[in-house]
């Protein structure tokens, strides 16, 4: 069996000292969203808790990050951080070959799996 790649981490939430286990890619995002919003850590928890399900804390913080990252990928932020450049057409040129062709956008789209 391989080793879990979670890092368990403790925090100071709502509730009290607890722990959270997270992808350390979910641990450097949330470091990031305190770096831009300024503030801490135990903070933004407690932030997120308030509206998550209770017993659903971990699973709050990922959508969290997730819809945090999605709000800020606009196409100006795409533009902004040069997504789509150097040979690789744009999300707007993708999607608009993809309704050209009659399907929407990634209905056809295979996922590949480099580590097999």
């Amino acid at each position: 069996m391989a080793a879990s790649r979670l890092v368990n981490r403790n925090i100071t939430a709502g509730g009290g000292r607890t722990s959270m286990r997270l992808e350390p890619e979910v641990w450097d995002a949330l470091r990031e969203i305190c770096l831009r919003e300024g503030i801490e850590l135990r903070d933004l928890i407690q932030l997120v808790e308030k509206t998550a399900p209770e017993g659903c804390r971990t699973s709050a913080v990922r959508v969290h990050v997730l819809t945090y990252f999605r709000s800020a990928a606009t196409e100006e932020g795409h533009r902004a951080a040069r997504h789509g450049l150097d040979g690789h057409r744009a999300s707007a040129e993708i999607m608009e070959s993809s309704r050209r062709h009659g399907g929407e956008p990634g209905a056809n789209w295979k996922i590949v799996d480099q580590a097999n």
